[in-house]
């Protein structure tokens, strides 16, 4: 009864969350996570008899250690403002779409391009919705399948969000692990290609037999009712900002800061280093092509950025980080990861079943990032406690689980109909493209990225198949063991 007493404060959290997600609560987790945290901290008086002073200790110093992940999200969001409203996304979309589309090629190429988006914007949410009236429309006019195309854009969206170096979710799961961004995006980075490959694959010999009409984006933007710049003009004004460029064009050139971040991360170069280096590229490009009309509005846009973390993100990071400081103090996934660790029996199953946690929490948070902050310190109390293996080979199963938490929770999400993500992406499907009644099953029956992703990460952890693939390998026994003699947390 005590165990389930300290797990209540996890029931009641996927349970506010389900019920704002598919039911009538309408919470925000901004005000979910207070009320978790602060039924947390009663659950904890109550078994531990901690004073308030001990809980109130024990909140701040778990909040501590994500001092250097606040400051990386402020420049994210930052970047990705910058990014949107510069030029940098629309010169990737006009440069992908110079030569025309056939419904043959509209799904491979909005895949693509939105997994590039994605990259440069760090956003699913926002690349979603800036790409889906141009590419929906586009589909229109060229007499593509919608569900199709409407599946190139979910997955492709979720590109960045999984390994872009601005991602929230990246730089979230790869803190909570202790591990570097860069590292952690080099770690994952041959598997994530190999799957985007694979995905685009399966969109091109799915769309084989479709007409060969060809169309543009001026002609797609042009066929958007105004009722949908409207409805877009409220849910997301930056998106109609990207639309309004790629229609007029901005010069090729503006893809040069997306270029210049990418290339000094592949370097190593600090993260806040590579953001940094992107805020001011795109400054110095914007000024050329006309894009930043002045060094106000550009900082606005800073601002802008600072804000939308600070406002939501940075605060639920606070909130859930003095959660899960609570939740490991009072020891209450102990009884989930002693059955865990009574089923495993070597390094390769406990890791698939870390993998395993982070879709499962996923589904019952019905949140991406709440399974982040979550699952997250379980899985690495799990590898850390009960896993004996040199300083460089713990730090690669660290990477793993950072890479489970992200891509599990991101990817994951498109394939759980009752997700916060499947809503949100229905929603701004319906908004963009009024003609079809998107239904929350249209996401998941071509979303080739996501069923790729979730299937192959699994199995190629519990089959040791990731041996194969450069960087992806985690080490196996004998390198690494089990603790058998204190096989339990």
């Amino acid at each position: 009864m005590i165990a389930l007493l300290k797990l209540s404060p996890v029931f009641l959290l996927a349970g506010l969350m389900i019920g704002s997600n598919i039911g009538n609560l309408g919470l925000d987790i901004l005000v979910i996570a207070p009320i978790v945290t602060i039924y947390a901290a009663i659950i904890a008086y109550i078994t531990e008899k901690m004073k308030f002073n001990e809980i109130v200790d024990t909140m701040v110093e778990n909040v501590k250690g994500l001092q250097l992940v606040f400051f990386i999200l402020m420049f994210a969001y930052a970047m990705a403002e910058i990014f949107m409203a510069t030029g940098v996304g629309a010169s990737i979309i006009n440069i992908s779409l110079k030569l025309g589309l056939t419904a043959r090629t509209i799904g491979v190429t909005t895949f693509i391009v939105t997994a590039i988006l994605s990259i440069a914007t760090g956003t699913s949410w926002g690349t979603f919705a800036a790409t889906a009236p141009i590419f929906l429309w586009l589909n229109h006019i060229v007499g593509g399948n919608i569900l199709l195309t409407l599946g190139a854009i979910a997955g492709g969206s979720c590109f960045g969000d999984n390994i872009g170096l601005i991602s929230d979710t990246t730089v979230i799961s790869s803190g909570i692990q202790k591990v570097d961004v860069i590292d952690r995006i080099r770690h994952q980075g041959v598997w994530s290609i190999l799957c985007l490959i694979f995905s685009a694959f399966l969109f091109f010999v799915f769309s084989f037999n479709l007409p060969s009409i060809v169309g543009s984006a001026s002609d797609a933007i042009n066929e958007i009712p105004q009722e949908v710049w409207n409805n877009l003009m409220q849910e997301k004004p930056v998106a109609v900002e990207l639309l309004n460029q790629v229609k007029e064009g901005v010069p090729f050139y503006m893809i040069t800061p997306l270029l210049l971040v990418l290339i000094l991360a592949i370097k190593g170069l600090p993260t806040i280093a590579c953001l940094g280096v992107g805020i001011l590229s795109s400054l110095i490009f914007g000024l050329m092509a006309g894009t930043v009309t002045s060094i106000k509005t550009f900082s606005d846009l800073i601002y802008s950025g600072f804000s939308d973390a600070g406002s939501w993100v940075i605060v639920m990071m606070m909130w859930m980080g003095a959660f899960g400081g609570i939740m490991g103090k009072i020891q209450a996934f102990n009884p989930l990861s002693n059955l865990i660790l009574k089923m495993v029996k070597n390094v390769r199953q406990l890791m698939f079943a870390n993998g395993l946690l982070s879709i499962i929490g996923n589904a019952a948070l019905a949140d991406e990032m709440a399974q982040v902050v979550t699952i997250g310190p379980i899985i690495k109390e799990l590898t850390e406690k009960n896993i004996e293996g040199s300083k460089e080979d713990m730090y690669t199963l660290a990477l793993r689980n950072a890479t489970f938490s992200d891509a599990l929770a991101v990817f994951g999400s498109q394939l759980i109909p009752w997700h916060v993500y499947v809503g949100y992406f229905i929603g701004i499907a319906n908004t963009a493209y009024p003609l079809y009644d998107f239904q929350v099953f249209d996401i998941i029956k071509y979303n080739f990225m996501a069923i790729v992703v979730v299937v192959s990460i699994l199995l190629l952890t519990i089959t040791g198949l990731d041996r194969y693939i450069p960087l992806f390998k985690i080490p196996s026994e004998p390198d690494v063991k089990l603790n058998k003699e204190n096989n339990k947390i």
